[in-house]
């Protein structure tokens, strides 16, 4: 399942690139800016601020969504399927995030593009999400990709099993694997995660020669200090195979999100990071002979 198709992208990998955003990821990062990937089925988002009260949501489950002083109340846990929802709302302030997509459907969009690729080096990017985590469709894509000799970048925090990991050897032509943290307790206590895993998983990529850039999220209160960013610094430039590193300075332009999906968003309090603050990083990681990138 995907939440977005996002095209005309020169982030997230070289050249011009078509991002596909898969649905559901094992993760819970408290900054997590797309908060409607963690659900691997469809979510229900709503945004008062455009609500017209034209009562056609209401009429489609009365049970579950009723009408308020401003706007409407839904009890989420009476929706077991929100696809019901999709396209009953015209002010489109309902709306349904999340949807099936076939193999052949994604590559109908794909080749739309393939002018583009050529012409800048570019490609098609996976995001999430997490992706590595998708099913036996997910190879049949980067198969029929390959066919094509269509690059492949891949975002991954590599929380999963090895043999989510090991099934994409060959057909993916580099990993931005997202290193938030070396430090398991804090890695656990922000993102119900198994740092362990990751870490394994990654010296393991490395040791397959995968070509690997590190992405770094630099997030106040979690990994924002300069000794424990020289720890994440000094674990990626031990792999072999990772050239570069891209700090991904820390940003609130998903937080409106939050309230569309009926979330509390417990960094609200945090300002962003501005670029300006990575100095130190960036410097550090020079001594290491890394390519060093801001952003995506």
């Amino acid at each position: 399942m995907i939440f977005n198709i996002q095209r005309y992208s020169t982030h997230d990998g070289e050249g011009i690139r078509t991002i596909i955003f898969f649905k559901g990821c094992p993760l819970r990062c408290q900054w997590c800016s797309n908060p409607e990937s963690q659900s691997s089925g469809p979510s229900l988002m709503y945004d008062r601020r455009i609500c017209k009260n034209f009562g056609d949501c209401i009429n489609t489950d009365p049970d579950a969504i009723t009408p308020g002083s401003t706007g409407i109340h839904i009890n989420r846990s009476a929706i077991p399927d929100p696809l019901k929802f999709r396209d009953r709302c015209l002010s489109r302030a309902l709306t349904v995030s999340g949807e099936n997509k076939s193999v052949e459907e994604l590559l109908l969009e794909i080749d739309k593009d393939m002018p583009f690729y050529h012409q800048s080096n570019g490609g098609v990017t996976l995001s999430g999400g997490e992706p590595l985590s998708q099913g036996s469709g997910l190879i049949a894509l980067l198969q029929e990709l390959k066919k094509r000799n269509i690059d492949v970048s891949v975002e991954t925090s590599l929380h999963v099993n090895w043999k989510k990991v090991e099934r994409c050897l060959g057909l993916i032509g580099t990993y931005l694997v997202d290193l938030k943290h070396v430090n398991e307790e804090k890695f656990r206590f922000y993102t119900q995660g198994d740092l362990g895993l990751v870490l394994t998983n990654l010296r393991k990529l490395a040791e397959n020669k995968e070509n690997i850039i590190i992405r770094i999220p630099v997030i106040p209160g979690f990994n924002h200090t300069e000794h424990e960013m020289q720890n994440i610094i000094d674990f990626a430039a031990n792999l072999t195979p990772v050239k570069e590193i891209h700090f991904i300075p820390y940003h609130t332009l998903g937080i409106e999100k939050y309230a569309m999906l009926g979330m509390d968003y417990v960094f609200e309090s945090k300002k962003p990071v501005d670029p300006t603050e990575l100095k130190g990083y960036t410097r550090y990681t020079q001594t290491k002979g890394l390519i060093i990138r801001i952003g995506g």
